[in-house]
């Protein structure tokens, strides 16, 4: 099979284990915020995702000095953020809506990123050169890091850490998971960015280490400013 077709296998099963998820989460009988099910915030949030998923990604690629159109991962996010931001400052909510999006977006970007590591050389998200014994030839003969691997990893522990935790009903992780995950994203996806053959932008850092940057603390900013968590009992509302 090709890499490109694996690579839409992985992003459908990454979908579908969202969904999976959502419906787990809810089966726990946690109770999130009416408002990020209702349908403008749901197109305001595919609206933002999709137009920051193209917007960074082929930015990358001409910072890169490569042609054509790409999406990120982190684009995406930050444009879905974005987005929900602006959409609830002029519907006017103040509630912080994004609890129920913490464990499905770990395990889709865990899931994503072996489809990124089977796509190969084409994906253009494969490592630098490297001489580590698990390095990997995506086909040019050039040993890498499998970076992809690396995120995938990172992301699953993090995933794997949050079922825990709702499990053990921990008010102060549910109500605040979407930050907690962007905190946790922010910070893994910084330092494999110093694995990637991308062009910087600023001294040695990529359009990726300063997005990785700017997510990591709106996270930090939102977790400090966060209301206190009830216990046991919390409906998650973050």
């Amino acid at each position: 099979m090709s890499g490109a077709f694996l690579h839409t296998i992985f992003d459908i099963a990454a979908w579908l284990v969202a969904a999976a998820a959502v419906y787990w989460l809810s089966r726990r009988r946690l109770a999130f915020p009416a408002q990020s099910f209702e349908m403008p915030y749901i197109a305001a949030l595919v609206f933002g995702a999709g137009l920051g998923a193209y917007v960074f990604g082929s930015a990358n690629l001409w910072l890169s000095g490569q042609h054509g159109i790409a999406r990120s991962v982190e684009g995406a996010l930050a444009g879905g953020i974005v987005a929900i931001e602006l959409y609830k400052w002029s519907a006017g909510i103040a509630l912080r809506t994004g609890a129920r999006f913490a464990l499905p977006l770990a395990l889709g970007i865990a899931i994503g990123r072996l489809g990124c590591y089977f796509a190969g050389l084409d994906d253009f998200t494969y490592g630098t050169p490297t001489t580590l014994p698990w390095a990997h030839d995506f086909g040019d003969g050039v040993p890498r890091h499998p970076v992809q691997l690396y995120e995938s990893a990172a992301m699953a522990l993090f995933a794997t850490f949050y079922v825990a935790v709702v499990l053990n009903r921990n008010g102060f992780v549910i109500t605040n998971g979407f930050y907690l995950v962007l905190v946790y994203y922010g910070a893994q996806r910084f330092l494999w960015e110093f694995l990637k053959p991308y062009g910087t932008l600023i001294g040695p850092f990529t359009l990726f280490h300063l997005l990785s940057l700017s997510i990591l603390l709106y996270a930090v900013v939102m977790l400090a400013t966060a209301p206190k968590a009830r216990s046991l009992h919390e409906r998650a509302a973050a």
